[in-house]
C-alpha cells in the first residue's frame, strides 16, 4: 500500500492539506482487495481496479514530495515501506522454517540464502515456501504462498519510488509520451513475442502494467490533467476502458465455467485501469473537509489510511487462518446441528478474518508509526480537537 503521512481528524481548510478524496479512494481500494481475496469474484477488479488506483494515488503523492531533494524523498519512502515489511517477513520466515522450509527446500542452499536478501530490499519478489507441511494438516500446504500474494505490490512500489525522479523529469519534458510509454510497453511485452519466464520479466510485467497509472497520478499532481479540455477525459476514458474489456473477452478461454479475470490478463488490466484512473482523477473534487454524508466514515477511513501497509500485508494471513478456525467449528455440536448454513457461507471466512485483521493491525501496525517517526499509537483513530463540537456522525 502507499506509504504516506499520518492521518488525523479533518483539519481546517489550508493549502497543502490532506486530500480527503484520495483518502477515500485508498480506503475503497483496500476494502476491495480484501473482498477479492476472500470471494475471488472476477467482476470486482472491473468495478474498482484497486491496484491501478493505489499506484495512481502513490504517484500523485510522490510527485508532490519531489518538490524536496529526490534522494531524501526516496530515503523517506523506503523508511516508511521497509520496516513493516521486515516485521512481516521475520514472522513469516520463522513460521515457514518451523513448517519445514529451509536451505534444502529448493535443492540449492546457496541460492536460498542469497534470495533471502529480497526480504531486506524487495527488488524482486521475496522467496517463500510453496508446498510446506501445513503444520500437520492444520492449514493447507500452500498457506505461505497464499500469504505472500501481496508481496508483488511492494516490489513494484519500490521500483516506482526509485525511478520516480526520472519519470517526473520526463513527464515535465514530454508529458503524454511519458504517460503512455508504460502502456505501450505493456502491450508489446505481453503480445506473445517474448518469453516472460523468470524474476526479471515478472518485475518488468508488473511495472509496465501499472506504470501509466503511477505517471497519471504524477500528471494529476503536476496539474497537467486540468489543462485538458473538460470534455476530453470523460469522452476518451470510456473508450479506453471498452478497449480493455474487449481485449479481456477476446482472449482464449481454457475453462468456460470460470469467468475471465482481469488480474490474469496484463494488457486488459493495464488498459482498463488506465481508463478508470483517468476518470477518477478527472472527477477529483480535492476535499480538504469531508462532505457531510461522508463525515460519519471519517474514523474508519482515517484508520485504514494510517494503517494501509499493515492491512495490506496481513489481510491474507487473516483469511488463511479463518479456514482452520471454521474447520474446528464443524466439531462443535451446536454449530453442526444448527449452523451448517453459516459454516458453508462464503461470507463466514470474511466475518472471522475482519477481527483477525484488526488484531494484526493492533499488534503490528505500530511499526508504521515507528518507520514514519511518529508517536506510537496502537489504534490511530482520529482524535477530536479540544474545544471543537462533535460533528454529527463522527466518533
Amino acid at each position: 500500500m502507499p506509504v504516506e503521512e499520518s492521518v488525523e481528524a479533518a483539519p481546517a481548510p489550508r493549502k497543502g492539506g490532506r486530500d480527503r478524496y484520495l483518502d477515500l479512494l485508498r480506503a475503497l481500494a483496500l476494502g476491495r482487495v480484501v473482498l477479492y481475496h476472500n470471494f475471488g469474484w472476477a467482476w470486482l477488479p472491473l468495478v474498482f481496479p484497486s491496484m491501478g488506483v493505489m499506484f495512481a494515488l502513490a504517484g500523485s503523492l510522490m510527485a508532490r514530495s519531489l518538490s524536496r531533494p529526490a534522494l531524501s524523498v526516496i530515503r523517506g519512502r523506503l523508511r516508511r515501506l521497509l520496516p513493516p515489511m521486515w516485521l512481516f517477513g521475520a514472522i513469516l520466515i520463522t513460521a515457514m522454517v518451523l513448517d519445514g522450509w529451509g536451505p534444502n527446500s529448493e535443492g540449492h542452499p546457496a541460492w536460498w540464502w542469497g534470495k533471502l536478501a529480497f526480504w531486506v530490499l524487495p527488488l524482486s519478489t521475496p522467496p517463500f515456501g510453496d508446498n510446506l507441511h501445513g503444520f500437520h494438516g492444520v492449514v493447507e500446504p500452500t498457506w505461505a504462498e497464499q500469504i505472500a500474494v501481496p508481496l508483488w505490490y511492494l516490489r513494484a512500489y519500490l521500483w516506482y519510488v526509485l525511478l520516480s525522479p526520472l519519470m517526473l523529469k520526463a513527464l515535465r519534458r514530454q508529458p503524454w509520451i511519458t504517460v503512455f510509454t508504460p502502456l505501450a510497453l505493456s502491450i508489446l511485452i505481453n503480445s506473445g513475442l517474448f518469453d516472460q519466464e523468470g524474476r526479471i520479466w515478472e518485475t518488468v510485467t508488473d511495472f509496465t502494467t501499472f506504470g501509466s497509472c503511477w505517471i497519471l497520478g504524477m500528471a494529476h499532481q503536476e496539474g497537467l490533467l486540468r489543462k485538458l479540455p473538460q470534455y476530453l477525459a470523460p469522452s476518451v476514458a470510456p473508450l479506453i476502458m471498452v478497449a480493455g474489456i474487449w481485449w479481456l473477452l477476446s482472449r482464449p478461454v481454457e475453462d468456460p465455467t470460470v469467468p475471465s479475470d482481469l488480474d490474469s490478463v496484463p494488457i486488459a488490466q493495464a488498459v482498463w485501469s488506465f481508463g478508470f484512473v483517468l476518470l477518477l482523477l478527472h472527477l477529483s473534487p480535492s476535499w480538504e473537509r469531508w462532505p457531510r454524508p461522508l463525515e460519519r466514515w471519517n474514523g474508519l477511513i482515517s484508520l485504514l489510511n494510517a494503517r494501509a501497509v499493515s492491512v495490506y500485508l496481513w489481510h491474507n494471513t487473516a483469511l488463511v487462518l479463518a479456514i482452520p478456525i471454521i474447520d474446528r467449528l464443524w466439531d462443535v455440536d451446536f454449530m453442526f446441528q444448527h449452523g451448517q448454513w453459516l459454516l458453508r457461507s462464503h461470507w463466514f471466512p470474511l466475518m472471522i478474518a475482519l477481527p483477525l485483521i484488526a488484531l494484526f493491525v493492533l499488534c503490528f501496525g505500530w511499526m508504521e508509526d515507528l518507520a514514519a517517526k511518529r508517536s506510537l499509537r496502537l489504534f490511530p483513530w482520529p482524535r477530536r480537537q479540544r474545544g471543537k463540537r462533535r460533528l454529527p456522525g463522527l466518533d
